[in-house]
């Protein structure tokens, strides 16, 4: 039958022949196949238009079809007869075992639910395994899927039911949490954003308004300076038109106006140079009292007040006292001492005035150190501390220059007498 089926398979499709038709050559071949060989043929120009070239796929030998083609070859009617005979006749075989060559797979091993021959139960690894005919493992399963529906269709899928509506709802409930926490945390820091810009806003405002003070203490001096350039840009000017007069009368006249106005120039007075500082400096500041702000004392986080106070570049240096009053709410600190001075010098004159005096004056600073704000009062102590150290050094400075003075005045008075 092996041999029988290789002389009814086509050349070219390897398949059963379908259809078969004659070439003039004798081989035969599919009508199908015929087609496609003609349609890659058609490109061959010396053919007459009424002829169709085709080449034999076995012979190559090349033969004249006409206009209808493939249609007009003879069918091969006895081929045709053996191929139907041999397709009815023909019972399919078993397929063969892949381990053991030319045995069928004919029988079914429940254990391993496959196709086993006879070598692979008594030597193979199929060994000992229970065996069933295919056909009868078949019919006796027929009804187990409909047995295993029904098991599934009843309490156990009301079960899953209610399960799955458990976990729906406990999802939705999760969901709802999260997205409430979502909304908490965005408020959260859309608050603290708000707080944030608000702070920065207010430390920006603080440094425009420094800024404001420095264009106030620079704008008039660099107009002075500017008006001063313009008066000797003219001077010069003048100067260069003098020395191209040629009138002597009129030399001599611009050459006394030049004089004077040269005289002048000279006379008048430069602006100083002021020596301005910033304080308190944003990075040191932000560094020593910006760390220890936690979220919840943020609205209290200290914003500073900016101050410029400057100096003269050309005059001498100011007292340690005089640079206390550039300082912020130093003021307050020295008016504190000095009441505090006058305090001492009526309580040495006056013991019972002194006292009352020192009441009210107490009464009133206090009055003034409650009306200030947190961060004021903050500055105020801080300056205090400054202020205490800075006034120290004062006293001794001035304790040593009154014993250095009376003691002059004392070898003055012993020198006269």
């Amino acid at each position: 039958m092996d041999n029988l089926e290789e002389d009814l398979t086509c050349s070219v499709c390897y398949s059963l022949f379908t259809d078969p038709r004659v070439l003039a050559c004798s081989h035969t071949f599919c009508k199908a196949c015929l087609d496609n060989l003609l349609r890659a043929s058609t490109n061959y120009s010396i053919w007459r238009p009424l002829r169709q070239p085709l080449k034999c796929p076995n012979c190559r030998s090349v033969m004249e079809l006409p206009v209808t083609g493939v249609d007009a070859l003879p069918t091969n009617v006895s081929l045709r007869a053996i191929i139907e005979k041999y397709q009815s006749d023909c019972d399919p075989r078993p397929p063969s075992c892949p381990e053991h060559s030319r045995q069928p797979l004919n029988m079914y091993c429940i254990q391993d639910r496959q196709l086993i021959c006879g070598l692979c139960l008594t030597v193979g690894q199929h060994q000992g395994h229970p065996i069933d005919d295919l056909q009868a493992a078949f019919i006796r399963e027929k009804q187990t899927p409909s047995l295993l529906l029904t098991s599934l269709s009843g309490q156990r899928w009301a079960q899953m039911c209610e399960l799955a509506e458990q976990l729906e709802q406990e999802k939705a409930r999760c969901e709802a949490l999260v997205r409430q926490d979502r909304q908490e945390v965005n408020q959260f820091f859309q608050t603290l954003k708000a707080v944030l810009a608000k702070k920065r806003q207010a430390y920006l405002e603080a440094l425009d308004k420094a800024g404001a003070e420095i264009s106030r203490a620079y704008d008039p001096l660099i107009h002075r300076v500017k008006e001063i350039q313009e008066k000797q840009l003219d001077l010069v000017s003048l100067g260069s038109s003098v020395e191209e007069e040629e009138s002597p009368l009129v030399f001599l006249e611009k050459v006394h106006l030049l004089r004077e106005g040269v005289e002048e120039f000279l006379k008048t007075p430069l602006p100083p140079v002021i020596n301005v500082s910033v304080t308190p400096r944003a990075a040191d500041y932000l560094q020593q009292r910006w760390p220890a702000v936690t979220i919840g004392s943020l609205e209290e986080a200290p914003v500073p007040k900016v101050s410029c106070c400057g100096r003269c570049g050309g005059g001498e240096a100011d007292s340690p006292v005089q640079e206390l009053w550039c300082k912020p709410s130093c003021s307050v600190v020295l008016l504190g001492l000095l009441g505090l001075l006058l305090l001492l010098a009526a309580l040495w004159l006056d013991p019972v005035g002194g006292a009352s005096l020192g009441f009210s004056l107490l009464s009133r600073f206090s009055q003034l150190v409650h009306g200030l704000s947190s961060e004021l009062a903050t500055s105020v102590w801080d300056s205090a501390l400054s202020a205490c150290t800075v006034m120290e050094a004062a006293v001794e400075s001035w304790s040593t220059q009154l014993s250095s003075a009376w003691e002059k005045a004392f070898q003055q008075f012993c020198c006269i007498i």
